[in-house]
């Protein structure tokens, strides 16, 4: 057992949109990722996925909504739902999902799938 600071974690990288996982429970991952502009719409099949806004502010684009997110909130996208999301100056945020999630999850976006246990 140790503590982890989220900030620290934070410092060690500057890529955007590069998941990195900070620790491991029951098979899932926690994952730190900085973000900012827009990814792609994708949705993930086989499962939920959790985002936890650290710092900063972002959006969630859905098929008929958009969801906006501030420090201190946090949503579960249900498995199977497409979304996109963007946040218009750079946000940190925290995912949980299974070890082994894809960033992009069904999509073919070839240039912004991100090793999926890259360890900081």
């Amino acid at each position: 057992m140790k503590v982890l600071n989220l900030q620290d974690k934070f410092a060690k990288f500057s890529d955007l949109w590069s998941p990195k996982v900070i620790a491991e429970m029951n098979n899932y991952q926690f994952k730190l990722v900085k973000i900012n502009n827009e990814f792609t719409f994708h949705k993930h099949l086989e499962t939920d996925e959790v985002f936890i806004v650290i710092e900063g502010e972002m959006f969630i684009e859905f098929t008929d909504s958009t969801v906006n997110l501030q420090a201190g909130e946090m949503i579960v996208v249900p498995k199977g739902t497409e979304h996109k999301p963007y946040a218009p100056n750079e946000c940190k945020i925290m995912l949980v999902e299974p070890k082994g999630t894809v960033n992009t999850g069904d999509s073919v976006d070839i240039d912004r799938t991100t090793p999926n246990d890259d360890w900081i």
